[in-house]
């Protein structure tokens, strides 16, 4: 099999149960328009995110990598109307096309974007008693995945599902030699999640549009 006939049940998928409306294709156009790297994830999987934030029941979502808010609709649309979603985006040109597509989608009054490095916002967040969070998606760069999912475990209570995006990358976890920071630090992770005694974790392979990958998903004990 080959990637075609994965994207063609991706699409196949998408036109059933993952329908975009205009403020998320919207989204999906001010990547290029801004000049931004289009690696948000799929319909499917923000439809996916968004079943899973109903699951939990979540009223409150710490989300790690707006880029242009994508990821952030679908899973705040889950909310209910006295939710909150409080995203990290490191780069204020994205953290402004999010803001933008998050106005249109009129979720403003229940996203909160908070600009700058998430490893550095996030002990900020403890400080401030933001937690816990009853959903927690991990989307930022790689190498430090280890330590935002440790701050992820402080923000959290039992019950919390925690999320972790990106952590097969392409089949390349395999491969002990490689020395791609992105994979390095997805094997940092899941090694990490694997002798990790505080949650109960699995990983799930995806493939699709977005090519070969996997995410992460945790409960806390």
């Amino acid at each position: 099999m080959n990637n075609q006939i994965f994207e063609s049940v991706d699409q196949y998928i998408s036109n059933l149960v993952g329908h975009e409306d205009d403020a998320l294709i919207a989204t999906t156009h001010s990547l290029a328009e801004a000049g931004m790297p289009a690696i948000s994830i799929s319909p499917n999987q923000g439809k996916f995110l968004q079943l899973l934030a109903l699951l939990c029941k979540a009223k409150n979502i710490l989300e790690l990598g707006t880029l242009a808010g994508y990821s952030t609709i679908w899973m705040a649309r889950a909310l209910p109307k006295d939710g909150q979603l409080i995203t990290l985006e490191y780069d204020p040109k994205h953290a402004a096309v999010a803001q933008k597509n998050i106005d249109r989608a009129g979720l403003a009054s229940q996203v909160q974007i908070r600009t700058g490095k998430a490893i550095d916002i996030l002990p900020q967040l403890v400080e401030e008693g933001a937690g816990p969070f009853d959903m927690i998606f991990i989307d930022a760069d790689k190498p430090p995945y280890t330590e935002y999912f440790q701050w992820a475990l402080r923000l959290s209570r039992p019950g919390t599902l925690i999320v972790a995006d990106n952590v097969i990358r392409d089949g390349k976890v395999l491969d002990e030699n490689n020395t791609e920071p992105a994979v390095q630090g997805a094997r940092r992770f899941n090694a990490m999640l694997g002798a990790n005694t505080a949650v109960s974790a699995t990983i799930l392979q995806m493939v699709g549009i977005k090519e070969y990958d996997g995410m992460a998903f945790a409960i806390v004990k």
